[in-house]
């Protein structure tokens, strides 16, 4: 904790704030990427201690929430069947989807089990040899290199009774896509520092050149917010458009080596649908033809299913970064955390969540 306590420091972030209050001359419309900044701007009341020039518009950045709801229903289909036994970080079992969540398949009799890594699964698979065992692999390049290795150590074990669904999402072409809608009016980018840990940053610089948005990597204390939003706007002010890494401690330029070799081993890029958003060309990552054997969706003959979103859920105008979440209609009424519309109240970095949890909706309501 006391290292932490470092990055939460109220005097320290006082003095950042002076400062980002004297460069401030203009309006800037900043996006985090990450729904854990999210949850840290909320919490701390960072974007209302802000200048009133600076909007915070918040980011896709939450996998939970961008995973399509198509997914869910597959993983809905898989749970039921009487040989699975169907794995999930505990996140994603009240994710509704068209009729039902995890929670329901479970409380009907699915076998359906919360583990805390894919490599949990792998060891029930070895322990139950005659069910199949499924792990429902989402998230952003965070959480990829464990489900790939996972993947591997299935092959190379010789595991048939092992298989894994599939919904990994890819952070620069999101960005790029946000950058590209006729409504766009993001000027810089919070990039999420976590994924960048992972993947490092120089895959940045082409957003940089082609939109000349100014990107930095920034971590998720509030020390760590503060310090990313100084640097977007000493850039937007200078009228620069560059990359920089605000989050050092964590974040290499280049990043983790070994685990992009395992991504690049097990997976392929390919077009992704994100939640509330729809399909962004190749924005994801599916398995290679190699591991096809260890492909949930084919395994269980569940690629046809098509769904459709809720007209009363507005997450992705919330994901897209065109409303915050207190401006949907059926925020804090219809859709609540006790009655999920959406995943974005679903997700414990939901921003629809982070919004009801620290009472946004009462000011609204009060004004």
């Amino acid at each position: 904790m006391r290292y932490l306590d470092e990055f939460r420091d109220p005097e320290l972030a006082q003095k950042l704030l002076d400062e980002i209050h004297t460069l401030t001359t203009k309006h800037w419309a900043i996006m985090e990427i990450c729904g854990g900044q999210t949850h840290s701007i909320i919490r701390n009341g960072m974007d209302q201690l802000l200048p009133d020039k600076i909007e915070l518009i918040h980011g896709p950045g939450c996998p939970v929430c961008v995973t399509p709801l198509e997914i869910i229903d597959k993983a809905l289909a898989i749970a039921a069947r009487p040989e699975v036994i169907f794995c999930s970080f505990g996140d994603m079992l009240r994710v509704p989807g068209s009729r039902s969540d995890l929670f329901q398949v479970k409380s009907e009799g699915g076998d359906v089990r919360v583990v805390y890594s894919p490599l949990d699964a792998l060891k029930l698979a070895q322990a139950n040899p005659d069910r199949e065992v499924v792990f429902l692999g989402i998230g952003f390049e965070t959480t990829a290199p464990a489900n790939a290795m996972a993947v591997y150590q299935a092959k190379q074990l010789g595991l048939t009774n092992f298989s894994m669904l599939v919904s990994h999402v890819l952070v620069p072409p999101a960005m790029a896509a946000i950058m590209q809608s006729p409504d766009n009016r993001v000027q810089a980018f919070l990039a999420a520092g976590h994924v960048c840990s992972v993947m490092g940053y120089w895959q940045y610089q082409a957003l940089i050149d082609h939109y000349h948005v100014p990107i930095v990597v920034t971590g998720f204390e509030p020390l760590d917010v503060l310090a990313g939003i100084k640097q977007a706007v000493e850039q937007l002010e200078m009228g620069r458009a560059e990359l920089a890494n605000a989050y050092a401690r964590a974040v290499t330029f280049r990043g983790n080596h070994p685990a992009q070799q395992m991504l690049a081993d097990v997976f392929e890029v390919g077009d992704r649908t994100w939640r509330g958003i729809g399909s962004i060309p190749q924005s994801g990552w599916r398995l290679r033809d190699a591991y096809s054997a260890y492909d949930a969706e084919l395994k269980f003959a569940v690629t046809g299913i098509r769904t459709q979103e809720s007209t009363l859920c507005h997450s992705g105008d919330v994901l897209r970064g065109r409303i915050k979440p207190n401006a949907c209609p059926s925020f804090g009424k219809q859709c609540t955390p006790r009655t999920p519309l959406g995943a974005t109240m679903v997700s414990s970095e939901g921003a629809c969540a982070a919004y009801y949890q620290y009472g946004r909706f009462i000011e609204l309501e009060t004004a």
